[in-house]
């Protein structure tokens, strides 16, 4: 019985890659029967995570035998990281099949994108539970290339053209990397087992070859994740249909992030490799901060918070937050493939919405109290959550929170407030702080035997510390003033240049011949 729970993990893909075989005998508009068998089998998917989760909480954490030959084959690594992925992606793959379901009705190929759509999935459900190195790789790269197909869905928008271009460049580079550590993984440690890559990571052993190879590891990471300056095609996805842009967060674009976090005692290894990573998406992620403000289409400003929301997932494994960044892959994913699958609809409410009366923008005075406020309610939840047992990096994490509470506050605090935005900003800022330190305790808890602890600070490391408060309050004042310079004439060229991302986009298009696209015959 427990062999057969160890092994549970690898049926949840097993319904969708039956019912993606069938999609590509289907291939045509509304195949009913087929939508309904594709649903089941998503559902079924997600009941079979579930039955996983169980075994982990009655058997433990476990790695089972390799099905193959010579470090080749499948295998299964079962613990709180990969269930908790698994857990994820076929939720939210059960989801966006239903959506697809209605809102492709009548496509010409709506069969072969649910068919592609179901093999994306099973890709990333053998990426997240992969017990060694061959496995992972494989997924890894698959899960690229089924991407791939989705994003061509249209082939006459050229927009789509040139992101999944620019998408199947950075993925190649992406792919190379990792094969390359995979492949000094293999010789430093003599196994392709990550259970026994990681253990010997842990003890300090793999030297110069193991520093090499998570340098690779976060080039990859990087990659996949869109970070800056290769974001630019996550930007452009918007051409292909809703259901590809909510996939992406199944484990797809956030499958750097994963990356990270399972080779988490390999990465300890190389405090310069985290510090780089650090800088990195601390970048990204305040670039797409500020861009995104600036995008006046609902889905383009959703995909350029997923490049900071991306960035601040890097930053924190550079911090060696790994359980935090864990924890932000799934409150980022579900809260993000629901944005993207109801930004219609909530188009359509806020249009409908009358706004009388003044707009409340907050002035200096306004933001000025509302960070004060924020550094009071973070300091008083802080200390009853125990600030005393927090590492320096949480603690970090919990002021960049903060900024982002006192945006919030700064709106409550605005002269043209009502008192009840007032009572719910301040309700909401104390929700927010504790919901952090309480959230932060129980994913440190449950990864506690999987993910590595917090290793202490070095000189590097506390500047890049200082740097990043000090970094990410500047972006906050800017983003909670903005409403005020905004159209202001000496504001109006530097909107112009965020908007279009300072334009690394476009030197990206022409480095790759992107606007000399040839018009098929």
């Amino acid at each position: 019985m427990e062999s057969a729970v160890t092994f549970s993990p690898l049926w949840a893909p097993m319904p969708l890659l039956l019912v993606a075989v069938a999609c590509f005998f289907s291939t045509g508009p509304r195949p009913q029967y087929l939508l309904k068998l594709v649903e089941g089998a998503a559902l079924l998917a997600f009941v079979l995570a579930v039955a996983s989760f169980a075994g982990l909480i009655i058997y433990g954490s476990d790695a089972s035998p390799l099905l193959g030959l010579h470090g080749i084959g499948l295998s299964v690594r079962t613990d709180a990281v990969s269930i908790t992925m698994l857990l994820l992606v076929t939720f939210i793959g059960w989801i966006v099949l239903r959506y697809a379901g209605t809102y492709l009705d009548g496509e010409a190929r709506q069969g072969a994108f649910t068919g592609w759509l179901c093999l994306a999935l099973v890709s990333v459900l053998l990426l997240v539970t992969a017990g060694n190195l061959v496995q992972l790789l494989v997924a890894w790269v698959a899960t690229s290339l089924f991407l791939h197909r989705l994003l061509l869905f249209y082939p006459g928008r050229v927009a789509a053209l040139r992101a999944a271009r620019k998408k199947f460049i950075t993925a190649r580079i992406g792919d190379a990397a990792l094969i390359a550590a995979t492949m000094l993984l293999v010789v430093a440690y003599e196994t392709t087992d990550i259970a026994k890559i990681l253990a010997d990571a842990r003890l300090g052993s793999g030297g110069h070859i193991a520093v090499v190879a998570a340098a690779l590891l976060a080039v990859a990471a990087c990659f996949k994740s869109a970070q800056f300056p290769v974001h630019g095609w996550l930007t452009e996805v918007m051409e292909t249909p809703t259901p590809v842009s909510a996939l992406l967060h199944a484990g797809v674009i956030n499958a750097g992030g994963f990356l990270l976090i399972r080779f988490a005692d390999l990465m300890l290894l190389a405090p310069g490799v985290l510090a780089a990573l650090v800088m990195v998406g601390g970048f990204t992620a305040l670039l797409g901060s500020l861009v995104m403000l600036t995008q006046p289409a609902v889905k383009t400003s959703l995909a350029w918070s997923t490049v900071s929301q991306m960035g601040f997932m890097i930053f924190e494994c550079g911090l060696a937050l790994f359980p935090l960044a864990l924890l932000h892959i799934v409150a980022h994913s579900l809260y993000k493939a629901h944005s993207f699958l109801a930004s219609g609809g909530a188009v359509e409410r806020v249009a409908a919405i009358r706004r009388p009366g003044p707009v409340a923008i907050p002035g200096a005075g306004a933001v000025a109290r509302a960070f004060i406020a924020a550094l009071f309610i973070y300091a008083a939840v802080g200390f009853g959550f125990g600030f005393e047992q927090k590492s320096p990096q949480a603690i970090t994490l919990g002021a960049i929170l903060v900024f982002g509470v006192a945006y919030m506050l700064a709106q409550g605090f605005a002269d043209a407030a009502p008192r009840d935005l007032t009572r719910r900003t301040a309700v909401y800022a104390i929700a927010t702080s504790a919901g952090y330190f309480a959230l932060q305790t129980a994913a440190t808890w449950v990864t506690a035997e999987i993910l590595p602890a917090v290793p202490s600070p070095g000189p590097l490391q506390w500047t890049l510390i200082v740097l990043a408060v000090l970094s990410f309050g500047a972006v906050a004042i800017v983003q909670a003033m903005f409403p005020l310079w905004a159209y202001h004439p000496a504001a109006a060229g530097l909107r112009v240049h965020l908007s279009n991302g300072f334009y690394v986009n476009a030197i990206f298009d022409r480095l790759i011949s992107g606007w000399s696209l040839r018009k098929s015959s």
